[in-house]
This record gives structure tokens, C-alpha cells and sequence, in this order.
């Protein structure tokens, strides 16, 4: 203890300038402060700090050594914080984005049972499928589903995904069964606009990575739409399987193209960058990880 608080007096000298603004700013006496910067030039054998009569500055050791100070006690703060939190309830409210149809069928169920554990707090979740700017629309936390998240953003996965190809029975018996992905190009497929270049079908199979391009005369920018489109026989749909899974388990769809459709995917919880991320933040995300990895429901 005696040597954070030398560590606090060094940091607040280098960020004040003056040996009497930190001894004012951490409520102790100016010799107090004095005695705590000279113990630990001394320990450290090196002069952290130049003097005159005028000002305070750190020498180049001395700004090293704040540098990597100001990372530990930043860091024992928020681990000081994050217990505090634990002991108190969660309050406020926690902004959510997320695509409607994970948001509906899975989401929803999960804010739920998060919230009966934090019966204080507020939910606000804005369900939709365009990418949303995370910082500037004002959300803590978004859900991304993707291969690649934002590098500008930090992404915790919360589960994987594979993508199946599948169209209603009725549907292949009228037209017939695809055997090569390169035969999607003559049918008539179901094409989400959100996804970029979302006429070309990406497959990884036995002979390796090919793309096809596809047509189709419905498209639109949700996944909810397309299933219903499927399921009433429009045209052939791919699909992540936390949208098609219990329609295949129940036969109203029949996937094709197994060894082809080898795709996999990962669903994010994207926040921005920030050392003091909240405690609601961090508890939810763990909490989805929890439920949902590494064997999510819809890809048993």
C-alpha cells in the first residue's frame, strides 16, 4: 500500500506540475509528497523528476515511469470498481442493437433472464439489420453477425454459426435438387440486401473455395422475410442456422448441399474501445457467452 501511494504521488506531481497542486489534489501535505517521489527515485536508484524553483518536470526515465504507473493504477481502479459494482445492484439503462431475426428468436429470451437477475435495471434494444455506427448512435453494445468484425471496435464472441442452403420439399420436388453449387445459378434463390454482394453464394467444399452468382425475383433486408419465403416454396434460401435450424429440424425446409455449405460465421458483441467499460456491459456480454458458446441451440 505504501508503495501505490508513492505511485499516486509520483503520477499526480507529473500531471500537475507542481508538488504543492498534487499534495492539494490528494489531500496530504507538499513534505508528504516530497518524501514519497524521493523514496521511490531512491528504490529505483534514477532521478524521475527535474526541479527548479519555477516548475516540476519529468526526466525521460521519469516519463517512461509515469507512463506504465498511470496503466497500473488505471487498471487497479477498475478492478476496485468492478468489485464495488458486484455488491450493488445493476442500474440504469443498457442500449442494445441487434439484427431483428436473432434478436427475436434468441435475444430477446436471454435480456429476459438477465434482467430477472437484475431486477433494477432498464433494457432499451433496437432491433434492426443495417450496420449501425455504435459510438455516435449512442448504444453501449451492439450484436454483429460476421467473419470479421470492426477492427476499430473491441468484438467478444458470443457464438458460432454455419450456413445452410434449403428450400421447402415442395419446392425440390418441383424443380429438383442442386448437386454442385454451381447449379444455384438456374435456380430461383432468395436474396438478402444487407449482405455485401449478396447475389453471390460464397461456398468452401471438397473442391475448395468457389462463388456462384445467383438471381432470384425476391430479395429483401431481413432474414425473418426470406424464411417465409421459403417456407412457402419462392425459392431456394441460405440462411445462418439461428434463423433456418427449427424449420429443418421440423422438415418444413430441406437443406441441400451439405459438404459445400461447410461456412461458418461468429456472432459478436461489439462495444467501443474504453478503458472503464461499464459493469452491465461486461456482465451481459459474459452472460450471452455463457448461454450461448461454444454449442449454441441452433446448430445442434
Amino acid at each position: 500500500m505504501e508503495t501505490l501511494a508513492s505511485l499516486r504521488a509520483f503520477t499526480k506531481v507529473v500531471q500537475t506540475g507542481s508538488f504543492t497542486a498534487a499534495a492539494k489534489a490528494l489531500g496530504q501535505t507538499k513534505s508528504a509528497i516530497s518524501k514519497h517521489v524521493s523514496q521511490l527515485e531512491d528504490h529505483l536508484g534514477a532521478r524521475l523528476l527535474n526541479r527548479t524553483t519555477r516548475s516540476v518536470n519529468p526526466t525521460e526515465a521519469g516519463q517512461a515511469f509515469h507512463d506504465r504507473c498511470q496503466r497500473i493504477l488505471d487498471d487497479l481502479e477498475d478492478a476496485e470498481r468492478s468489485v464495488a459494482e458486484l455488491h450493488t445492484s445493476l442500474r440504469g439503462t443498457l442500449r442494445i442493437n441487434a439484427p431483428v431475426s436473432f434478436g427475436v428468436r434468441y435475444l430477446a429470451d436471454a435480456i429476459a433472464d438477465f434482467m430477472m437477475l437484475h431486477r433494477d435495471l432498464e433494457v432499451d434494444l433496437d432491433l434492426n439489420d443495417r450496420v449501425i455506427n455504435v459510438v455516435d448512435e449512442g448504444f453501449d453494445m451492439v450484436i454483429r453477425i460476421t467473419s470479421m468484425p470492426d477492427s476499430s471496435l473491441i468484438a467478444k464472441k458470443i457464438a458460432p454459426f454455419r450456413q445452410m442452403v434449403s428450400a421447402s420439399p415442395e419446392y425440390w420436388e418441383t424443380h429438383g435438387i442442386p448437386h454442385h453449387p454451381s447449379d444455384l445459378a438456374r435456380y430461383n434463390c432468395l436474396i438478402y440486401t444487407y449482405l455485401l454482394n449478396g447475389s453471390e453464394w460464397r461456398f468452401d467444399g471438397p473442391d475448395g473455395i468457389s462463388t456462384v452468382k445467383v438471381q432470384g425475383n425476391f430479395q429483401a433486408n431481413n432474414g425473418g422475410a426470406l424464411l417465409s419465403a421459403a417456407r412457402a416454396s419462392l425459392g431456394i434460401l441460405i440462411s445462418p442456422t439461428f434463423i433456418c435450424h427449427d424449420d429443418i429440424q421440423a422438415g418444413i425446409l430441406i437443406p441441400v448441399l451439405r459438404e459445400y455449405t461447410n461456412t461458418f460465421g461468429n456472432i459478436y458483441a461489439v462495444y467501443p474501445h474504453n478503458r472503464h467499460l461499464s459493469t452491465k456491459v461486461r456482465l451481459f456480454v459474459d452472460f450471452l457467452i455463457q448461454r450461448f458458446y461454444p454449442e449454441p441451440p441452433w446448430d445442434s
